[in-house]
């Protein structure tokens, strides 16, 4: 309902706009007074012939011959009366024909066009926008971004300088802002200096110009900045970004954090102030087939197990869960809790089977790289052979060649990375993987989103987005800490103390079994307690730090927040922010 005002401002707020509507105007009382002119001569012509017609008739008729319908039922039979009606004919095609038409498109129909594209998509934000995200690009990033900063409340805008693609982004559901982003105006327009943050999503050269350009403007604003090559980091930092992001570096440091083959000893996944979070796989230990309860590790190691992963499944932990040979615990603890799990655990599941590492552009170089660092034995196989850096460890062919995976040792092999930024290559190399070896670790690697479930209904364990993990990084610094994302939909966060829950015992909240959320720390009498004990009571509590799913911290805020995080997150961000 708000469209049709919203498109007469845009019409009118520009002075051409006003002047070519002023022109028309113009050409229609020019238009209306030849039309009078002839009615009147008309008039007179009638007389001189003998014939006797009123006013609206002599207008009827003058309407009707320069519309060139011409119907013959009053006509003129001096000659006088004949180049009368052929001068108004003649004049009707130029007016009406002609120049009307002309006149109404260049005039006003060309400009409501444009009303209503800018309307879709406008050149300028109210001037009272603040705490607005913008986005340089409309790309995967950008649509997980918005997707995970929606539940929170945030405004957001795309910049977008071609038209027709803003109008298609804008039909597609998305806020779009008309404008170049190398121009100094269109971030003026865009109220930068009241932005909560300015995330260029483009490629290096791009993101330089645009944190060059905002620092000309702004210096508190932050800029987030992406990137995938390590000598542009430096240079998009001396431009002035705040952040820089190596989606590459990240995606691949992350997969070989998700190697948990080779032995029974726990990997780090993330950490969290004091606490670290690790995964540890239950293959060939003392613990496959029991119950969390039965295996006491939380008594002899003091670790805390929060969650399993089964095929790629994050399952909430609880003292009747039990462990399978294909089992992935999630472990919450210090270092010190984690080496007496290690030195307990350790010795089982050894092997010196290397990862294979499917794929060697960008990401699957960082892989290799960290997987050297880490000391883990592995093979790349590259169709292209250019590896210089991996010579020795390099397999040259198609990773879809079984005769290729052999010789890089699929049939020993304990994981395998595919690292690839086409999609639908790794849902193939993934289920001929798991069809070559069912008992086999497949991690791999999604371009887009909405292929993540298919890679796991082909048999992978772990999968990891390129876009949300962007996504995710942004929203971490969004939120300074008080978020950090240990895998696909997994998060470690804090929250206030609920006043629901003030003065009563851990073991009392059933907040696991109620929300899926696991309390892993809390914040009491200003001091970080870590992993506490469940008979420990809430009193004077300021924050609990919690784990699980997006999901799962609806249902927490649902059930003790009254439903409503978002204002207390972005009152916290604005805090923080500036």
């Amino acid at each position: 309902m708000n469209i049709l005002p919203q498109e007469l401002s845009f019409l009118f707020q520009k002075r051409s706009t006003r002047t070519n509507f002023k022109r028309l105007l113009f050409f229609i009382s020019v238009l209306i007074g030849v039309i009078l002119l002839f009615s009147v001569l008309f008039q007179l012509l009638s007389r001189y012939e003998g014939q006797e017609h009123s006013f609206l008739s002599g207008l009827y008729w003058t309407l009707v011959t320069m519309s060139t319908l011409g119907f013959g039922d009053i006509v003129f039979y001096s000659d006088i009366g004949r180049v009368f009606s052929s001068v108004v004919l003649v004049t009707g095609v130029v007016f009406l024909l002609v120049m009307l038409p002309f006149t109404f498109i260049q005039f006003f129909y060309a400009p409501w066009l444009e009303a209503q594209a800018q309307a879709r998509a406008p050149r300028k934000l109210p001037p009272d926008t603040s705490d607005h995200i913008i986005i340089t690009k409309y790309n995967s990033v950008a649509v997980a971004l918005i997707e995970k900063i929606k539940p929170f409340g945030y405004e957001y805008w795309i910049v977008i300088s071609d038209l027709n693609e803003a109008l298609e982004v804008s039909d597609i559901g998305y806020n779009v802002v008309h404008g170049s982003v190398d121009d100094p105006d269109t971030w003026r327009r865009m109220a930068v200096e009241q932005a909560a943050m300015v995330v260029a999503n483009d490629n290096e050269r791009v993101n330089t110009n645009v944190a060059f350009t905002i620092r000309e403007l702004t210096k508190s604003v932050p800029v987030v900045s992406f990137t995938n090559i390590d000598e542009a980091v430096d240079i998009l930092k001396l431009a002035g970004s705040n952040l820089v992001l190596n989606l590459s570096e990240m995606m691949g440091q992350s997969l070989v954090r998700r190697v948990v083959g080779g032995s029974a000893r726990v990997h780090i996944i993330g950490r969290f102030q004091e606490l670290v979070v690790a995964e540890a796989p239950a293959m060939q230990t003392p613990l496959v087939g029991k119950t969390l309860a039965e295996s006491r590790l939380r008594e002899l190691t003091g670790v805390n197990i929060v969650g399993v992963w089964e095929r790629g499944t994050f399952r909430n932990a609880t003292s009747d869960t039990r462990i399978y040979e294909h089992s992935i615990l999630v472990v919450v603890g210090t270092v010190s809790n984690l080496r007496n799990y290690d030195e307990l655990m350790g010795i089982y599941h050894a092997t010196d089977a290397p990862v294979i590492v499917l794929g060697g552009g960008r990401v699957g170089e960082v892989v290799g790289r960290a997987l050297k660092e880490r000391q883990i034995p592995f093979k790349i196989v590259e169709r292209g052979g250019h590896l210089t850096k991996f010579q020795d460890v390099q397999v040259v062919g198609d990773a879809a060649d079984f005769n290729v995976l052999k010789d890089a040792g699929i049939e020993k092999a304990h994981t395998v990375i595919i690292t690839p930024n086409k999609d639908d290559t790794n849902i193939y190399l993934t289920l001929y993987c798991r069809r070559l070896r069912p008992d086999l670790q497949i991690i791999s690697r999604a371009t887009l989103d909405r292929n993540l479930h298919t890679l796991r209904r082909a048999g992978a364990d772990f999968t990891l987005s390129y876009s949300t993990m962007g996504a995710n990084a942004i929203f971490n610094y969004l939120q300074r800490g008080e978020v950090v994302m240990l895998a696909e939909g997994l998060n470690i966060f804090k929250v206030d103390m609920p006043k629901k829950l003030c003065g009563k015992r851990i073991n009392d909240l059933d907040v696991r079994n109620k929300t899926g959320c696991t309390i892993v720390g809390v914040e009491k009498e200003g001091r970080v307690i870590l992993q506490p004990d469940p008979e420990l009571n809430l009193k004077n509590t300021q924050k609990l730090i919690l784990m699980g799913t997006l999901e799962s911290e609806k249902k927490f805020w649902k059930a003790y927040g009254d439903g409503k995080p978002t204002e207390g997150r972005k009152k916290l961000f604005r805090k923080r922010i500036r």
